[in-house]
């Protein structure tokens, strides 16, 4: 008997839940109107939340609701609400990116079951060990990864007590998962909050290769890979796609659950994947988890591609022979949605009916009878009834009285259809408080004999009076021809490794010992043997403090005792992800996000002996890539990105959006391919706008190339950034010298 594999469907509106259901899935991930990472999905509302768990649960279909956002310090009394909503629910689980999410799932709603978001990034082993330590139970894989790499994480991950889900259908993305702010920058629609509009997606001017759709990737099917997946053990199959109609939702799932049983039962696979392109799609490609990153991946269309593929027809095209396989394709579309949603309107998520009688006598404990559709059960008070006499200030158990103390019960997956007291006779008292015992074991047998879990009390940090102090500068550098800082300047110097670290370890090393003053700085990607060799360069260098964007790295530093802090692509901005940082990893400090704004900042508490830290001045990161981002723009001599690709290749260009502003495109050695705005940012407005917040601020020097230009040497401008923090220069003076320049999201937010 083969090991079976969850089959993980998207669930965008309840339709769609409903024909993942219908399809035979044997999970569905959804998410209410907040808090979730589909913005654009019409989701669904609490009130229908119990209903639908009563639905899933019914076909052996488990619910997990995504929660899988960064969340800004207002938003956190309403999250909480709904935490202490949600505990009281059979919900399978719940999917998260934030880290004070995790802190506070972790720490005060333990029996919530936590998935780690694909927006996580985890890629590493040390990413598997810290996502542990957060109590996750299940980590979302990101689509870049190859097969043998799944393998490796998903055994790091049974040695953790944590399982994989990989994607196995629907879009790919051209960034690695959480570093993307391209929807961000372009637009104020934050991909980590669930607003991405896309851009990847949009036409750019044509580029010299005859492109209009450069960044577009074809849509992601491991239709063919299911033996391997399910020899690298993997424990869940994710369809994306909560965006997607529920005919769309139906017919993929139906497909793969097909595959599923003929491998179980027969052995084999099915090699029929036509159904698959009769409905959305941008053409298919299996490229990332084969490791063959090509330049097949990409389309030069990112609109729907079944009706090409699936009639033949070409834009052109007015022969007849197609344009009735065009009209035979619209049919069976929507033959397709009739079939489906006949099947789906035999499911309902309306709550299930109670009707319950009330009976007792005088000296006798009270009775209460409670149908449900399949069963009936009693409960009786412990106290007997009494008489009430004028004096009493107790109230009669009436019929009013009675349904306002029973309202809790219309809450979940139930209703009071009707409630009885012919039974009961009249001017009885009981306690109050034996009502309320009474409802709370009705609940209890409702809630399949789970406790009900009283509101839980978070204690939320106090805003203290920081003591006032200089903030320090710190200069990030990546080359070693900006070394001689260390001798022009007293500022603190950060040194960005590359993701590529294996084959420069030894010189790195090297670097870091005979330069001490030298603090090192983590990218946010580092995979398979580059991990090792960062763990390498922590045991030898043992620097005395550094920066990581990498939460494998993190754990480790915590593992060694080095003091860390979280960099700028952790995408912290809240107080829980702080007081997660440092009760559960030993952090000392953290930057805070770019994407958000002076208010938003401003509701951020560190905890105590917690230092905070912003980047003033950078080339601002649109997105990072595991695929070759100059097939499309330029071409290059080779058809696939390698490893030789990552540590050789140096290369620029750019591709210029409708609106004639262009994206820098960069690739240096030892790193994976960027896209850069065109002009960085700066934002001198945080010094006085947020007094005493900040240990230090931070710019960032290194040779990115944008529109912005510097009129003095990489020194000059140092000096120039320490005299505005002392108070000795105008910002006007450096926004003379650097320019131009913008800081949008600091006014916007997120």
């Amino acid at each position: 008997m083969k090991r079976k594999i969850e089959l993980l469907a998207p669930g965008g509106d309840i339709d769609s839940i409903k024909a993942a259901i219908a399809a035979g899935a044997d999970a569905v991930y959804c998410g209410l109107n907040r808090f979730n990472a589909r913005n654009r999905a019409t989701n669904i509302n609490f009130e229908d939340l119990n209903g639908i768990l009563n639905l899933a649960h019914e076909h052996n279909c488990k619910v997990f609701l995504t929660l899988n956002i960064i969340i800004v310090g207002s938003e956190i009394p309403a999250l909480v609400r709904l935490l202490n909503k949600l505990v009281n629910t059979s919900i399978d689980g719940v999917i998260v990116q934030d880290l004070g999410l995790f802190y506070l799932l972790s720490t005060y709603f333990k029996p919530l079951e936590i998935h780690a978001s694909t927006q996580l990034n985890t890629h590493n082993e040390g990413q598997i060990k810290f996502l542990s330590k957060l109590a996750a139970s299940r980590v979302n894989l990101p689509r870049e990864l190859n097969i043998d790499e799944i393998k490796a994480l998903t055994l790091a991950g049974h040695e953790n007590n944590l399982l994989t889900e990989v994607f196995v259908h629907g879009s790919y993305c051209i960034s690695f998962s959480g570093l993307c702010y391209i929807s961000s920058v372009h637009g104020g629609n934050s991909g980590n909050r669930g607003r991405c509009s896309q851009p990847c997606r949009d036409r750019y001017l044509t580029t010299p290769k005859g492109k209009n759709f450069p960044l577009n990737l074809k849509d992601n099917s491991a239709y063919s890979d299911l033996r391997e997946l399910s020899d690298a053990k993997v424990a869940s199959l994710k369809i994306e796609g909560r965006i997607k109609k529920f005919d769309y939702v139906f017919t993929v799932v139906n497909c793969w659950k097909k595959q599923l049983q003929t491998f179980y039962s027969k052995n084999r696979l099915n090699t029929d994947n036509s159904d698959l392109y009769k409905v959305f799609n941008r053409d298919f490609s299996n490229a990332y988890l084969k490791g063959d990153i090509n330049k097949n991946m990409f389309i030069d269309n990112p609109r729907d591609h079944s009706i090409k593929q699936f009639s033949g027809i070409n834009d052109n095209s007015a022969d007849k022979k197609q344009v009735k396989g065009k009209i035979e394709y619209y049919e069976e579309k929507d033959e397709i949605i009739a079939s489906v949603k006949k099947k789906i309107n035999g499911l309902s998520i309306a709550k299930a009916p109670l009707i319950i009688s009330v009976s007792g006598k005088l000296d006798t404990p009270l009775k209460v009878l409670v149908k449900t559709p399949d069963t009936s059960f009693v409960v009786l008070s412990k106290a007997n009834l009494v008489k009430t006499n004028k004096d009493s200030v107790a109230k009669c158990l009436t019929h009013p009285f009675l349904l306002e103390r029973f309202s809790a019960l219309n809450d979940r997956a139930y209703y009071i259809e009707h409630l009885e007291l012919e039974n009961l006779q009249e001017e009885l008292f009981i306690s109050f408080n034996e009502v309320t015992s009474i409802k709370k074991q009705i609940l209890f047998i409702l809630n399949g004999s789970k406790e009900i879990i009283d509101p839980i009390e978070v204690p939320f940090l106090k805003k203290e009076k920081r003591i006032k102090k200089r903030t320090g500068l710190g200069v990030l550098i990546s080359s070693q021809k900006d070394l001689c800082l260390l001798d022009r300047t007293s500022v603190d110097i950060f040194f960005q490794l590359p993701n590529f670290l294996n084959n420069e370890v030894s010189g790195l090393i090297d670097l870091f010992l005979n330069n001490p003053r030298l603090i090192p700085w983590f990218p946010a990607v580092l995979m398979g043997e580059n991990h090792g060799a960062a763990l390498k360069f922590l045991g030898q260098v043992k620097p005395k403090l550094m920066v990581t964007n990498n939460t494998g790295i993190a754990y480790e530093a915590c593992q060694k005792g080095i003091p860390w802090i979280a960099g700028p692509h952790l995408n912290i901005v809240n107080s829980f992800s702080l007081l997660c940082l440092k009760e559960k990893f030993n952090c000392s400090g953290s930057f805070i996000s770019n994407e958000i704004s002076k208010h938003q900042i401003k509701s951020i508490i560190p905890p105590e002996n917690f230092e905070l830290y912003y980047s003033i001045y950078h080339p601002i990161l649109l997105l990072t890539s595991r695929q070759c981002l100059f097939h499309q723009v330029i071409g290059c001599e080779k058809s696939a990105i390698d490893n030789q690709c990552i540590e050789r290749c140096s290369k620029s260009s750019s591709i210029t959006n409708l609106k004639k502003v262009p994206l820098f495109i960069e690739k240096t050695k030892g790193n994976y391919p960027c896209i850069y705005n065109n002009h960085n940012f700066l934002n001198t407005d945080i010094v006085s706008d947020l007094p005493d917040t900040f240990s230090r601020f931070f710019i960032d020097l290194r040779d990115v190339k944008t529109e912005t230009r510097m009129k003095m040497d990489k020194s000059g401008i140092t000096a120039l950034f320490e005299k505005v923090l002392d108070g000795k220069s105008s910002k006007e003076e450096l926004k003379q010298n650097i320019f131009p320049t913008t800081c949008a999201q600091y006014k916007k937010g997120i």
